[in-house]
């Protein structure tokens, strides 16, 4: 039986959901400080986050919005986020399973949509984004955080190789130039686009995973193979630990 995409998603994240809970990496960041700082003030929105893994991003959101409707392709992630939502006591935030490409809400349902760490693993983001486009009210927000390419062709070919030798779910990282045109095509309007940098441990990496041996040692191999140039930019450590770029955009429906 042929495996597809969505599945193999599903697949690799199910039995991950208490390790994403878990995590420090994705429990905390500047970025979560950010999205809180633009969340503030809109205690009448309804918000919808997609690809919301262990649920960080909805649990800052619950704290400033009316209404989450915490949405992943995982069931098994969403079961999380509903028992830590209803541990938390933020009975205003719901769960629900499906597709990024693929939202099952009628039109212009949300006042804003966000998504952080999740868009690498879209099938086809510019779709994405014009499902978030059809679901937002005109003047809806718009806040994607994730992983950044360079821009560079030989540092990003670079980062998608480990990527997808860690976790074979990965589609791809974008450039920031690659979401301002796949805004732009959606309708959709930027506002800011800031970059910051992750700081990834290697053994906490592989390990949320549960990367396979055999594919830990080619990621291993690889890195002693970079060349200066990699190894500056990726500020790659003898353990295999790196940092990478990440993206905020913010953004709206114009109409």
């Amino acid at each position: 039986m042929a495996t597809h995409h969505h599945d193999n998603v599903d697949n690799q994240f199910g039995d991950r959901a208490e390790a994403y809970l878990s995590s420090a990496l994705h429990a905390s960041g500047r970025d979560l400080l950010k999205l809180e700082e633009c969340l503030a003030g809109e205690k009448e929105a309804r918000l919808l986050d997609l690809g919301c893994g262990g649920g960080h991003a909805s649990y800052i959101a619950a704290q400033h919005v009316s209404s989450v409707v915490a949405y992943d392709l995982s069931e098994k992630m969403l079961n999380v986020v509903n028992e830590t939502a209803k541990s938390r006591g933020y009975s205003h935030l719901t769960t629900q399973q499906g597709y990024a490409e693929r939202l099952p809400f009628d039109d212009e349902q949300f006042d804003i949509a966000i998504s952080r760490y999740s868009a690498h693993h879209w099938h086809d983001p510019g779709r994405a984004l014009r499902e978030i486009n059809r679901v937002l009210k005109p003047g809806g927000k718009v806040i994607i955080m994730d992983v950044s390419a360079p821009g560079n062709a030989l540092l990003d070919i670079w980062l998608q190789t480990i990527e997808a030798l860690r976790d074979t779910s990965h589609v791809k990282d974008y450039a920031p130039g690659e979401w301002l045109s796949m805004f732009t095509e959606a309708g959709l309007a930027i506002t800011s686009v800031s970059q910051d940098r992750l700081q990834l441990e290697f053994s906490s990496w592989i390990e949320r995973m549960r990367t396979p041996t055999v594919m830990v040692e080619a990621i291993r191999a690889y890195q002693r193979s970079a060349s200066d140039e990699v190894q500056r930019y990726f500020e790659l450590q003898p353990d295999g630990s790196f940092s990478s770029d990440i993206i905020f955009i913010e953004a709206f429906r114009p109409y």
